[in-house]
């Protein structure tokens, strides 16, 4: 199937398309309908981002509000570990609430903000094309660029609103260290970091056929970027250099406001666009530039079931977890020898570390972290148990469910894949941290202690799954709720403490009776409770998805 049918004139008559204008006829129109689209997704990542900004700027002013507090940050930051999670040392010479904002969430907010930017592309670009509405589109009055284009100014659109938000939300907040040009800068910064993935996205959309692995080589280039970064402002400062998210860090936003980094990064973002759009005319619409690999000529016995066919759709994903959770439990686990020295003048964080418990220090901090694993993990699992309605929209349940294929075992198949899944990540994550703990603070005794904690949390992450399984079968419109389970929890059980929000705000979470090992000691009752609480929602769920009839887009 070849690619564009040519746009007509006024007349009737096809148009040449070797022009630009006839090329990215229908832009406009696709960017307005994207808007449309995307009014609620974008609307809710721009909040997000933007409050949560806010809020750790106004944790910054109040933790850090005398002199001899950020000099004590200073000491707790100026280490290898901490660099490696933060940015680069500069940042310390002038750690002011700025400073701080710049040196410790910048580089996290410059994931966050690339994720949403290869989402819209990707959405716009490659889903489009494999669900087979691009060529619908297409084959009216619109050039072959100009869902690329219209992708890509969406994406624009979304960065340039997060970057005005951010300046004047931070300017509005009126804290000392932190002025109109800084924020100005701060809010750039994110923008330009956006464009430069959006860009990227723009190219591995060209070369898979896939939406998936289109996504996941832009995901798994800012991860090497992260990787980049850190490894710099550890070591050699040339591989920071390497890296976008190392340029917009080393503008010193709030220290030395340097602004030609953010050139760096507009020239990369036009490179990579530019890149994309010619290589959209080395394919045909809905094929991708890599070849499909041949296939065994027959399927393996672990395909012929639906378990083994389930696990395949979800190994790509799973994969990218395992390591990403991996890489974060080792992270964590390289600071929890310095854990006490990091915290031991910062009042608040003191206090939510007592109200955990624990025998020392890096036990209670440790705790901590492992709820940031925790939801992390539930992450996936939302993903891995809403994925039955992806295949059901898509028109690829209908012909397996035609079979003899019943379909509690095609359901149940997804499920079981996310239970045992999410399972696997909170022991993987919680071996990293392991090893990497003990190799810290020279106990060995805390790798099981920390795979133990880790794997606690597995009853909540089933919940999780109950929930979105229920929606699934009986609400499949509103399976993007589930997505509250893992936010909330994150909420209340990393900033509750720091926060110090009641304690019926926790008990609303799964993950809040989960007891908070290793500080605390083991509490069978309430794992088990939640463990009967997921089996009902599970099997709730399979009586609706039994109930209702399949809906396809």
């Amino acid at each position: 199937m070849t690619g564009t049918v040519a746009p007509l004139d006024v007349s009737g008559t096809p148009a040449t398309t070797g022009t630009a204008s006839v090329a990215f006829t229908g832009t406009g129109t696709l960017v307005r309908f994207g808007l449309r689209r995307d009014r609620v997704r974008m609307s809710v990542w721009l909040l997000a981002l933007t409050l949560g900004t806010l809020a750790t700027a106004a944790e910054y002013k109040s933790l850090y509000a005398t002199p001899e507090e950020r000099a004590t940050a200073v000491g707790s930051m100026d280490s290898p570990a901490a660099l490696a999670m933060t940015g680069p040392r500069h940042y310390l010479s002038d750690y002011t609430a700025g400073a701080m904002l710049g040196h410790q969430l910048l580089g996290f907010m410059a994931v966050l903000v690339a994720l949403m930017s290869v989402l819209i592309v990707t959405r716009h670009t490659r889903d489009e094309e494999e669900t087979g509405r691009a060529e619908l589109v297409r084959s009216t009055v619109v050039g072959h660029h100009a869902q690329l284009a219209s992708a890509l100014v969406l994406a624009a659109v979304a960065n340039l609103a997060l970057a005005l938000l951010l300046a004047l939300g931070l300017t509005a907040m009126g804290i000392d260290g932190i002025g109109p040009g800084g924020a100005l800068l701060y809010g750039f910064t994110h923008a330009v970091i956006g464009l430069v993935f959006a860009g990227t996205a723009a190219v591995t959309a060209q070369i898979t056929a896939h939406t998936r692995g289109a996504s996941g080589m832009a995901l798994a280039a800012i991860g090497v970027a992260y990787v980049l970064r850190a490894s710099g402002d550890v070591g050699n400062d040339a591989l920071s250099w390497l890296s976008p998210i190392g340029w917009i860090q080393r503008t010193y936003v709030f220290v030395d406001d340097r602004w030609w980094p953010i050139a760096l990064c507009l020239a990369l973002a036009a490179l990579t666009a530019a890149y994309g759009f010619v290589l959209s005319t080395r394919r045909d619409v809905g094929a991708g530039l890599r070849a499909a690999r041949l296939g065994r000529r027959t399927a393996s016995d672990a395909l012929t079931r639906p378990f083994g066919f389930a696990l395949r759709l979800h190994r790509a994903t799973l994969l990218g977890f395992g390591a990403g959770l991996c890489l974060m439990g080792v992270m964590y686990g390289s600071i929890l020898g310095e854990a006490a020295d990091m915290v031991k003048d910062i009042e608040q964080v003191q206090e939510a570390l007592a109200e955990i418990g624990g025998s020392t220090v890096a036990e209670s901090f440790a705790s901590m972290v492992m709820v940031v694993i925790a939801v992390v993990a539930a992450v996936y699992v939302v993903m891995a148990a809403l994925r039955p309605r992806a295949e059901e929209s898509a028109g690829r349940a209908e012909p397996l469910l035609a079979t003899g294929l019943s379909r509690n075992r095609w359901l149940g198949s997804h499920v079981a894949v996310a239970l045992a899944g999410g399972t696997a990540l909170l022991a993987l994550a919680g071996l990293g941290f392991g090893l990497a703990g003990a190799a810290s603070a020279g106990d060995g005794g805390l790798v099981l202690d920390l795979v133990g904690a880790a794997v606690a949390y597995a009853p909540a992450l089933w919940v999780t799954v109950g929930v979105a399984v229920l929606l699934f079968g009986w609400f499949p419109r509103a399976g993007a709720v589930a997505w509250i389970v893992p936010v909330y929890a994150f909420l209340v059980g990393y900033l509750g403490p720091i926060l110090q929000l009641p304690d019926w705000m926790k008990n609303l979470s799964p993950f809040g009776h989960v007891p908070q090992l290793p500080a605390a000691g083991m509490n069978w009752p309430p794992l088990l409770a939640l463990t009967a609480v997921a089996a009902g929602l599970i099997l709730l769920g399979l009586m609706g998805f039994r109930r209702r009839d399949l809906e396809t887009k």
